[in-house]
């Protein structure tokens, strides 16, 4: 199975850049070749012993989603020159060299699995924070199960499941565009695994440290029920949202921004509407996550 890697980068963490494609280049196995993608910034010296870098400078910052899918463009369309695409954080670190290989044996053991999500782990604890676990039941991360959503710069996709269902929403810009992807994956029939032994070296960090988080979770929120929910279960699922985020009890100025996104999402078009099946539903549902929350 030929692997590639897409790296979506804005130029200000080069050391952390090298260090992880060095980690890539350490990878058991065939050599995996890296798209670099300079995300309205121009790109450092990539010169890494061993390993194969295309690289793209994107004039302007044009989201995660949308750069990362110019990183897939970069192996052909719909990334057909290799069978799966690695994403990594630039600032994450791969610190086992057997992550790829175990990637290729869990695609060529089961030829519906579409989607990998890693554990990320803090390289000076080893904890994974909680929101890094893509399940409701998060109390226990290094549980490897079958899940409905994946970690975006932690993660292995198929090819065949972007020349099936499309990539990345581009107009998200950042935040769920993952769920997005994984819902539209699953409604295909393809299936999506966490794996716990499948480890990304990450800092802890907070989603909130970006200034557009709190508009863009909930813009972006909307976006997702239109986009790809039964008309029965929007209101349901963004009624559970939006009373989750009053009990959470945002600051004032980060309650205005959901607020402003929320509403943004209704106003704005949100793309093709692609609803999934309630056979999805369902299967959603046994997978412990139904799509209500």
């Amino acid at each position: 199975m030929r692997l590639g890697a897409v790296v979506l980068t804005m130029g200000n963490r080069p050391e952390e850049l090298r260090a992880l494609l060095e980690s890539v280049a350490r990878q058991a196995g065939e050599p995996i070749e890296v798209a670099v993608v300079g995300n309205g910034a121009p790109l450092p010296e990539l010169d890494v012993p061993g390993l194969s870098v295309r690289t793209v400078e994107l004039p302007e910052n044009v989201g995660i989603p949308a750069g990362r899918n110019v990183g897939i463009e970069a192996f052909g369309p719909g990334g057909r020159d290799v069978d799966a695409l690695l994403f990594l954080d630039d600032d994450g670190l791969l610190p086992d060299t057997d992550t790829a290989q175990l990637c290729r044996e869990a695609f060529a053991a089961d030829r519906k699995l579409g989607i990998i999500s890693f554990r990320i782990a803090d390289p000076d604890t080893g904890l994974t924070q909680r929101r890094h676990v893509p399940r409701l039941r998060a109390s226990d991360p290094l549980r490897s199960s079958r899940v409905t959503t994946f970690l975006g710069g932690a993660n292995a996709v198929r090819t065949a499941v972007f020349a099936e269902v499309g990539g990345l929403p581009d107009d998200f810009f950042y935040a769920h565009e993952e769920t997005d992807l994984a819902w539209r994956a699953l409604n295909a029939g393809w299936l999506v695994d966490y794996r716990a032994d499948l480890v990304l070296h990450h800092p802890t960090t907070a989603p909130a440290r970006h200034a557009v988080y709190h508009r863009m979770v909930a813009r972006n929120r909307v976006w997702l029920a239109r986009r790809n929910l039964p008309v029965p279960l929007v209101p349901v699922y963004l009624g559970v949202w939006f009373l989750l985020t009053l009990a959470r009890r945002p600051s004032l100025p980060g309650l205005r921004a959901w607020l402003g996104g929320f509403k943004e999402g209704w106003a704005t078009p949100c793309g093709p509407r692609r609803p999934m099946k309630w056979t999805t539903v369902w299967r959603l549902t046994r997978l412990g996550r139904p799509p209500i929350i």
